[in-house]
C-alpha cells in the first residue's frame, strides 16, 4: 500500500472518531409534535375618553310655522239701495265705531212713500175701529172685520220695507274698525250691490298657518303663541283653531291664532313667522357635535354610566341651531363623552377624565 492511501485512510478514521465523540457527548435534539407555548399578553388597559357632566333643566320647546297675518274681521259695506252718493261721513284710515254712519245716499222721495204708508195705516186702523163696534150690534159682517185686518197688516209691511229703504241710504259701520279702502265719491250713481267702504278690524288679528302632519298631535287649541313680523315686531297670540283632517295637496293641517294688538300696529296682510310655545319637559344642551346616529339613522349619544361603561342613547331633538341642540329622552344626569366617543362602542369599560377636573 501506498503512502496516498495510507494517507486518505487515516482521515477518513479521524472524521469517524469524532464524529462518534460528538454523537456521545453533544446534545441531540428532537423534533416535537407539540407546538411551543405563546408568551403571557399584558392585559389591556381601557380607554381613556373626556367625559363632562350634564344636568337636565326645565326647557320650554316650541314649533316654528311660517304664516300670514289677517285682519280679524273684514267687510266690503255695499250699497243695498239704489241712490246717488250725497255726502260721505268718514275719510280713509279713519277709525269708527259699529253703528257709525259711513255715507248718505239720496232720498229721491223715499221719505214720502214712508208718510203715504203711515196714513195709510192709520185710515185702516179708524175704520176696523168702528167696525168693530159696528159688529157688536151686528151692523157689519165678519168678512168686511177680516178684509180690513188683512189690508192694514199689507199696509203694515208696506210701510216696514219702506223704512228699511231708508235705513239703507245711510249705511253704518257693522263693527269697531278702520276705514281701509273707498270705491265712491260724492255724486257716484250707485245701485244694489255696489261697493261703498272697505272696513277692517285691526284691534285683533288672525294668523293663520300649516302644521306638518309629523308635529299637529303636539298643537292644541289655547296654546300661547309669539307672532314676529318681518321688522321683528313681536305679538302676542293663542291657538284657537286647528283643523281636524289635513290638506290633501300639502298633507299638512291649517292652524288659526288669535292675536291682540291693542296699538293697532300695521301688521295686517304681511307674513309672519308663530312660535307655537309647547308643554315646559325635562331637557339637555349638547353641542350637534356630540350627536351621532345608530344603525336605524336615529340620532343619540355616547355616555359613560356608574360602572364606567359606555350606554349609547337615543334622544328626541326638540330644537336645533348652531350653538346647540335642545334633546330629550336621557337621565336627569349624565357624563357626556365629549373627546374619543368614536374610539369606543357601547358596553365597552373605558377610564373617563371629567373634562372639567382637567381645566382644573
Amino acid at each position: 500500500m501506498t503512502k496516498a492511501k495510507w494517507g486518505s485512510l487515516g482521515l477518513s478514521v479521524l472524521v469517524v472518531v469524532v464524529l462518534i465523540v460528538w454523537m456521545a457527548t453533544g446534545e441531540v435534539k428532537v423534533a416535537s409534535d407539540d407546538a411551543p407555548q405563546e408568551p403571557e399578553q399584558s392585559e389591556k388597559a381601557p380607554t381613556q375618553v373626556e367625559v363632562e357632566l350634564l344636568k337636565a333643566e326645565l326647557y320650554q320647546p316650541s314649533i316654528k310655522l311660517q304664516g300670514q297675518v289677517e285682519p280679524w274681521q273684514t267687510v266690503m259695506v255695499s250699497a243695498r239701495t239704489e241712490g246717488t252718493v250725497e255726502q260721505l261721513q268718514v275719510e280713509l284710515g279713519q277709525h269708527v265705531k259699529a253703528g257709525e254712519t259711513l255715507l248718505t245716499l239720496s232720498t229721491d222721495g223715499r221719505d214720502s212713500v214712508v208718510a203715504s204708508w203711515q196714513a195709510r195705516i192709520r185710515k185702516l186702523e179708524a175704520d176696523l175701529s168702528a167696525a168693530r163696534k159696528l159688529k157688536t150690534r151686528n151692523l157689519v159682517a165678519e168678512k168686511e172685520i177680516l178684509s180690513l185686518e188683512s189690508e192694514l197688516a199689507a199696509a203694515r209691511a208696506e210701510m216696514t220695507a219702506a223704512q228699511l229703504t231708508l235705513q239703507h241710504l245711510t249705511p253704518v259701520a257693522p263693527f269697531e274698525g278702520v276705514v281701509n279702502r273707498r270705491e265712491v265719491d260724492p255724486g257716484t250713481l250707485v245701485k244694489v250691490g255696489t261697493p261703498l267702504l272697505e272696513l277692517v278690524q285691526v284691534d285683533r288679528l288672525k294668523a293663520t298657518g300649516r302644521v306638518p302632519q309629523q308635529t299637529v298631535k303636539d298643537v292644541q287649541p289655547g296654546q300661547a303663541v309669539e307672532v314676529i313680523l318681518l321688522d321683528d315686531t313681536r305679538l302676542a297670540g293663542v291657538v284657537s283653531f286647528v283643523a281636524s283632517a289635513a290638506d290633501t295637496a300639502t298633507r299638512s293641517f291649517a292652524v288659526e291664532v288669535v292675536v291682540e294688538n291693542p296699538e293697532r300696529k300695521r301688521a295686517a296682510g304681511g307674513t309672519a313667522t308663530l312660535n307655537v310655545r309647547l308643554p315646559e319637559q325635562k331637557a339637555m344642551f349638547i353641542s350637534p357635535a356630540y350627536l351621532s346616529l345608530n344603525d336605524d339613522g336615529r340620532p343619540g349619544v355616547k355616555y359613560v354610566n356608574s360602572n364606567n361603561k359606555v350606554v349609547f342613547e337615543t334622544v328626541k331633538l326638540l330644537s336645533i341651531s348652531t350653538n346647540g341642540a335642545w334633546v330629550t329622552g336621557l337621565p336627569d344626569e349624565i357624563y357626556l363623552i365629549t373627546r374619543g366617543a368614536g374610539f369606543v362602542v357601547a358596553g365597552e369599560v373605558v377610564r373617563p377624565i371629567d373634562r372639567t377636573d382637567k381645566r382644573g
